[in-house]
């Protein structure tokens, strides 16, 4: 059986170790532990200032001495509240450490009602997101709270419940007022802004981004203002902006991105200000398809940002000796040891507005923009995902991770031709070889250690994305993103930190799906920390993405040791046998998408879903039933990656052993039998788990018992029991050396068919027999693999002819397009009447009084026929004929590699169930005789056996033609045991 590494889409060494040196002031007590309490002060705030509030707080709590060193005020003068959920209570908790709290940072209506709370009336910034459910009341009360307030910042999202009324409270109760932005509000009317400029006399930046109104003519009387951004808004009247913007005397910079300005209105802009230094313009189509105003470079020494203009030339302009550095004047500018105070404005609000803008535009994705992301989006984002702002490395970080998307096998929409509409489902590789080949790798690996859950959130996002691409994996490995991936997984916890947890084993993942990668997962802890993901964390994505990791991970059997370590790995079988009876059913479930918002689907980070009030309706009406399809797939994602988990570890004998130990065979029949209407991808791991247990090791054993070892009448018997599945330890034995005898012979085969038996008694025939009726190739092929090895025991060969399997069995033989699937159906149907189930078929008829009705007579001529049909189909009689009579070498090989089916290399074949096929060729049946040797053919490793059976009387003409040919290339799969057959004449 294939091992089947599902890409969703290093460097080998050991690690340098950092210990921490002891201080020789530090004493150690008489165990030798180190007196923690005596660190110097100094040493203990720098501590706490690398954890965050919660840990802070709770490391506080520890003794008096480092609760009043975790007050200091130099902890407490930035709080960002975003990661974890904090209410009142928790606010009120914080209060006393706030005193003198500078810059606070929330998320979500709950916390903004929470900040009231923290009495911090020295605040100075507030910057919020997903803000929209916050009101006029909750954002009138903040304001009044916090009067020393100099900037307030509420988006991306749109703040839909605030209104004009909300921002002339912030100008009254605000008056040092020096920074407002505000995204998504329905309407500014003149009255709030007139009562901007009346009361915030300092106010030098208005931000009213993605507005549907506002009012231009009021915007003039702001006389203070410095910068001005009002991108994505709409409704604009440009003749009253030019009219009264330009009697702003120190206006300097001016966004008007995502806008419907037009050529005439900019140039009379450049014209009519004197202070305006910078126009950004990206994403204008009026100005872009205007030829003759994209070929004007005069722009009287103003600069234009627009996606025709190179961004970096224009930017280094502004400065004197970095014109021959463009490419990095953002980081030369960081870099300047001399600074310009007005110059570190312009650059911090061009690095704002640059990255908000690309953010919006990479989500929407609009078609045509190639070119741009090429040749400057990339490396714009690169360059500002290291700015100094937190906010814009946030951004950068989400644009970029959102933009260098790869297509995966799970990613597509089949909506007909619908999909084209939406531009963002569109894949574009070379611009994550772009970010690659300009450094972004080792950038992305840097920020995902970030102490800011969020950077490092986005970061690992898009080291998912970029995992995806297989040229980028050894890369990611070198940058050191295997070990910061698995760092992260240890840094955050898994309540509150679900983003960050599924982008770093998203991530983990699609790495572990390269052989040296996943060395170095498992190099570096990523087997315990996926394990403990799996185990602890209830959140659906991470759950999915842990799974998928830890199947890639035991995919390399044969190739490293991974397979083993996880399956060694405590706890982690019991795991993903529990992740197979996952609760999340495949019923659509709203949270997933958030349609008005311009969300994603957050189980798999590959595609972004615009605002639908920006789409058509008729392409809603295509695209809708589709994608709500796929988001029903998704929801089962848990059970299929962790069934697949278990598919690849059953590759080990000993993680079969465990698995089975840890309820893996009825938690895989109850998965078999629920997803008769789930995704095939479900079906395929369901039935191919199941197929995995099923390799009956367990058949090697009973037929490697040395004849010796048993009395002829206690062999008999024991066969006699083996048929049946019914073996009692000792009940042979005569005396008790008999009966210890008996007891290691019979426990030794009991355990070890446990499994075998076990799928069928669990009712496992039936699912398998409905899989194999599927429609997918890949589904009813793995089907037919399981019930090939379940029909090597008598009685599960009866259960499947009880149950209908025939049939099925027959349709596959007979019309299957896999060769695979038909070769094993045909085997399976050889397997249950060889004569073997016989007795079973006898003694289950007359006894079980519900046993089903079957025409075993009338089902043995059906299944010989279609196997004789299947023989026929690789082999020619005539041709056979001609061919053992030539005896040429030629002939002979060219009869030989017809009947061959190389896929089946990948099949495993214990020792049993090779004598088996020798004993076949003993049969009555001439087609059972022919499928024996055909089935003897496959096995590379048989061709001593297929040439000592050949040598009977009775042997088919087929296997003394394939014994006269050497195996493959002589060679042999280690997967592959051989024992000795003698086959008698």
């Amino acid at each position: 059986m294939n091992r089947r590494v599902r890409r969703k889409l290093t460097r080998r060494g050991q690690e340098k170790v950092d210990c921490p040196e002891v201080d020789g002031c530090l004493a150690l007590d008489e165990r030798g532990i180190v007196d923690w309490t005596r660190l110097p002060d100094d040493t203990i705030i720098q501590l706490f200032s690398c954890l965050n509030y919660r840990d802070r707080a709770s490391l506080s709590s520890t003794c008096k001495t480092w609760r009043s060193l975790g007050e200091s005020p130099c902890l407490w003068q930035v709080l960002d509240i975003r990661p974890h959920k904090c209410d009142s209570a928790a606010a009120v908790s914080l209060a006393p450490r706030c005193r003198n709290l500078q810059k606070l940072r929330f998320r979500g209506a709950e916390s903004a009602d929470a900040i009231i709370q923290l009495q911090a009336k020295s605040l100075c910034e507030i910057s919020g997101d997903y803000c929209r459910k916050i009101t006029d009341a909750t954002l009138s009360v903040i304001v009044a709270r916090h009067e020393s307030l100099e900037s307030l910042q509420l988006g991306p999202d749109f703040c839909e419940r605030i209104s004009s009324d909300a921002i002339k409270a912030i100008a009254i109760c605000c008056p040092q007022l020096r920074r407002l932005r505000l995204s998504g509000i329905r309407e500014v009317d003149g009255d709030a802004i007139n009562a901007l400029a009346r009361h915030c006399r300092d106010l030098v930046d208005i931000g009213l981004i993605d507005c549907l109104n506002v009012d231009e003519v009021a915007l003039g009387n702001v006389l203070s203002l410095r910068f001005l951004s009002v991108a994505g808004t709409t409704n604009m009247k440009w003749s009253l902006a030019l009219q009264n913007w330009s009697k702003l005397p120190n206006l300097t910079g001016l966004d008007v991105s995502r806008t419907d300005i037009i050529p005439n209105a900019v140039l009379r802009l450049f014209s009519s200000s004197p202070c305006l230094k910078v126009l950004c313009a990206l994403y204008c189509p009026s100005l872009e398809q205007d030829a003759g105003f994209v070929s004007n470079n005069n722009h009287k020494g103003k600069l234009l940002l627009s996606f025709f203009t190179d961004i970096f030339k224009e930017v280094a302009s502004l400065f004197v000796d970095t014109t021959n550095k463009e490419r990095n004047v953002f980081v030369e500018w960081r870099d300047l040891k001399t600074k310009d105070r007005k110059m570190d404005d312009v650059m911090n609000w061009l690095e704002w507005i640059l990255s908000h803008s690309l953010l919006r535009i990479a989500e929407s994705n609009p078609q045509g923009l190639d070119n741009f992301w090429l040749s400057q989006g990339a490396y714009l984002l690169l360059s500002l995902m290291r700015s100094t702002q937190e906010e814009v490395q946030e951004r950068a970080a989400t644009g970029l991770a959102t933009f260098v998307v790869i297509d995966d096998e799970n990613a597509s929409i089949h909506g007909g031709r619908a999909e084209a509409a939406i531009a963002n489902l569109s894949v574009n590789a070379n611009v994550a070889k772009a970010v690659a080949e300009e450094g972004g790798i080792s950038i992305l690996a840097s920020l995902a250690r970030s102490m800011n859950r969020l950077v490092a959130e986005e970061a690992a996002g898009g080291l998912w994305n970029l995992s995806v691409g297989e040229e980028h994996k050894a890369a990611i490995a070198e940058a050191g993103g295997v070990k910061a991936l698995v760092d992260l997984i240890f840094k955050w916890s898994v309540t509150g930190g679900e983003g960050v947890l599924e982008r770093a084993a998203g991530a983990l993942a699609n790495l572990a799906a390269d052989d040296k990668c996943s060395i170095e997962v498992a190099t570096v802890g990523g087997v315990h920390a996926l394990v403990k993901l799996a185990q602890n964390c209830k959140a659906e994505g991470v759950q999915e993405q842990a799974a998928r990791a830890l199947a890639n991970l035991a995919a390399h059997g044969d190739s490293n040791s991974n397979n083993a370590a996880v399956g060694q790995e405590a706890g982690a079988l019991e795991a993903l046998v529990q992740l197979t009876r996952s609760p999340h059913d495949g019923k659509w479930k709203k949270p997933l998408l958030d349609w008005s918002g311009g969300g994603y689907l957050p189980l798999r980070r590959t595609k972004i879903i615009p605002r639908l009030d920006k789409i058509s309706g008729h392409l809603v009406q295509l695209c809708s039933q589709s994608i709500f399809r796929i988001i029903r797939e998704k929801c089962g994602e848990i059970k299929q990656e962790a069934a697949g988990a278990l598919w690849n570890l059953s590759f080990d004998d000993r993680n079969r052993e465990a698995i089975a130990a840890a309820g893996g065979v009825e938690a895989l029949v109850a998965l078999a039998h629920s997803c008769s209407n789930a995704s095939p991808g479900l079906q395929e791991r369901a039935a191919g788990a199941l197929w995995g247990l099923s390799v009956s090791e367990a058949n090697r054993s009973t037929n490697e018992i040395e004849p010796g070892c048993l009395a002829e009448n206690q062999g008999a018997k024991l066969a006699a029991m083996m048929k049946t599945s019914e073996i009692e330890p000792g009940c042979l034995a005569e005396d008790r050396g008999e009966r210890a005898q008996m007891l290691v012979v019979t426990s030794l085969i009991s355990s070890v068919l446990f499994r075998h038996i076990a799928i069928g008694r669990e009712g496992g025939v039936v699912p398998l027999i409905a899989l194999a009726r599927s429609d997918a190739e890949d589904v009813h092929e793995t089907a037919a693999g399981a019930l090939w090895n379940l029909a090597f025991n008598p009685g599960n060969a009866f259960r499947i002819v009880e149950e209908g399997g025939v049939p099925a069995l027959v349709h596959l033989c007979s019309s299957s397009v896999s060769k695979m699937a038909r070769f094993m159906a045909a085997l399976a149907l050889a397997y249950m009447f060889d004569g073997r189930m016989d007795e079973v078929a006898l003694v289950g008829t007359s006894s079980d009084s519900n046993s089903k009705s079957v025409n075993f007579d009338g089902a043995r001529r059906m299944a010989l026929k279609n196997i004789e049909a299947f023989i026929l189909a690789f082999s020619d009689p005539q041709a056979f004929s001609a061919a053992a009579a030539s005896s040429v070498p030629a002939a002979l090989t060219q009869v030989t590699e017809a009947a061959r089916i190389h896929e089946a290399g990948h099949l495993r074949c214990s020792g049993a169930e090779i004598g088996r096929f020798v004993t076949m060729l003993r049969n009555s049946s001439s087609i059972l005789k022919a499928c024996a040797a055909f089935a003897l053919l496959q096995n590379s490793g048989a061709s001593r056996i297929l040439r000592a059976a050949a040598a009977a009387a009775t042997a088919p003409i087929e296997a003394k033609i394939f014994a006269r040919i050497p195996g493959r290339d002589g060679r042999t799969r280690d997967s592959i045991d051989i024992v000795e057959v003698t086959v008698g004449p």
